[in-house]
């Protein structure tokens, strides 16, 4: 990941995107704001006081920068939701108190709106250490909820081990038809696997393991997402039927250069694109967001990862793999005793 988070917006969004490191933010930070419609929400001129800058340099910051800032929780107040905030203002504080709310338009940022400026303004010494905080809560964050590390959080996901199960019979499906319908040795495990991944995710396996720092006993397809270990078994089972289609046709095994020529028109067809599409921004994301992991043959596919995906690998519903398995044991187990 970027640390510098003034010029990756990308950056700013993974941390902005992530609930269970926002609230341990908010708690580190301590500020609250004004409380209105079940949030806190800060006023420029509160904002100004805090990050140690002027009013026009709030101002300015949040026009250049107005539509990632309304993205996450930036917003301007007029007519009666405004007299609903200045209402509980005179509530909340004491009305002597100046909060810059004499205007028929008040701008007010909740607390992520608060941090996505804080982590753009580059002319405040708070704004600064504000920045160091984050990286060092996020990281710890994530550690946390994925017991130290980040190497397996694809496995997090619930739908992991279904995926990675099956993926093994469309798997055995390919590596039987190579082993009877193509005439090369057994290279050809290796070359024809390579051409599924790089197809997939523009990576051959050697690539992929350095990029992920693996061991050469770690297993690739236990580090993949779901997405991109259902797309490989798509690829697998169906060239599979291609492979042994044409053989069939001939009544003889295929030389490497039929089986490359029949991979090309394979991986070229249309029905591919918009997985593949999918697949590699998934991929880019996650690895980037989660393990710090820049695969740059598929930069352009980097993308914030979304709330969805927190909830996905740090939330109730994740677990490590050994969880999971057990809970797939117990399963089985009811299941067995109900016979």
């Amino acid at each position: 990941m970027n640390k510098d988070l003034t010029n990756s917006g990308i950056a700013r969004q993974n941390i902005l995107n992530n609930k269970y490191a926002l609230q341990e933010i908010q708690t580190a930070v301590g500020i609250r704001g004004i409380l209105f419609e079940s949030e806190y929400r800060f006023t420029k001129k509160q904002l100004a006081g805090f990050f140690e800058v002027s009013m026009r340099t709030i101002e300015n910051y949040t026009e250049k920068n107005k539509a990632e800032l309304i993205k996450n929780g930036y917003e301007v107040l007029t007519d009666n939701r405004l007299k609903d905030f200045k209402l509980i203002i005179s509530h909340q504080f004491d009305p002597e108190m100046d909060f810059g709310i004499k205007t028929r338009r008040l701008s007010i940022y909740n607390f992520r709106a608060m941090l996505n400026l804080g982590m753009l303004l580059v002319d405040s010494l708070k704004a600064r250490e504000l920045r160091s905080t984050i990286l060092d809560i996020v990281i710890d964050t994530i550690n946390k909820r994925t017991g130290g590390g980040t190497k397996y959080i694809n496995q997090r996901d619930e739908d992991f081990v279904v995926n990675l199960l099956r993926g093994e019979d469309y798997r055995r499906e390919f590596t039987d038809a190579l082993r009877d319908y193509v005439d090369m040795g057994n290279f050809k495990y290796l070359v024809y696997t390579d051409k599924v991944y790089v197809s997939i995710f523009k990576e051959n396996a050697d690539e992929y393991r350095k990029i992920l720092s693996l061991e050469k006993d770690e297993n690739l397809r236990h580090t993949m997402y779901s997405e991109v270990l259902d797309l490989i078994s798509s690829f697998e089972a169906g060239f599979s039927e291609v492979i042994k289609k044409k053989s069939n046709e001939l009544n003889r095994k295929l030389e490497s250069d039929e089986v490359d020529r029949l991979f090309k028109e394979f991986e070229s067809q249309r029905l591919w694109e918009p997985l593949r599409e999918k697949a590699r921004q998934k991929m880019a994301s996650r690895d980037l967001g989660f393990r710090d992991a820049l695969h740059n043959n598929l930069e352009e596919y980097i993308d914030a990862v979304s709330s969805e995906d927190f909830e996905r690998f740090l939330g109730e519903k994740s677990m490590s793999l050994d969880e999971r398995l057990e809970e797939f044991k117990e399963v089985f187990k009811r299941l067995k005793d109900r016979e």
